[in-house]
């Protein structure tokens, strides 16, 4: 199964993992990255330098994260108008209102907000 990025990138979007991809899987929303299962390849390179700790393998994604799957393979199949492909020579700046991993453990709430911001499209 793909990898999943989930409510930790909501508000953030550090593009750190599409620069590592090997085959352009990361497709980018208005307030979060998401990740293509079709080109995923599971080869694990981003989970390690995501600084939020966003991403999971899919059979391993948290119980409570657990929308995000459907979640990336929607947001997937939108036009690449509406949320193109990041690929590793898309590094980008995060976005203002980015967090650190602890700030978004401090503030439980936010993920309550994060699913209805991650279904956004630019």
């Amino acid at each position: 199964m793909a990898y999943v990025v989930t409510s930790s990138c909501v508000k953030c979007k550090y593009t750190d993992c599409a620069e590592v991809c090997p085959v352009d899987a990361f497709r980018e929303g208005k307030y979060m990255l998401y990740i293509d299962p079709a080109p995923c390849i599971d080869c694990n390179a981003c989970v390690p330098v995501c600084p939020v700790n966003a991403i999971y393998d899919g059979e391993k994604v948290p119980e409570s994260e657990k929308e995000y799957i459907a979640l990336n393979a929607e947001m997937s199949l939108l036009p690449f108008e509406k949320v193109p492909i990041i690929g590793s020579d898309g590094k980008k700046d995060p976005l203002l209102t980015a967090r650190k991993i602890d700030e978004i453990k401090a503030n439980p709430l936010e993920k309550l907000l994060a699913l209805q911001l991650a279904r956004e499209t630019l």
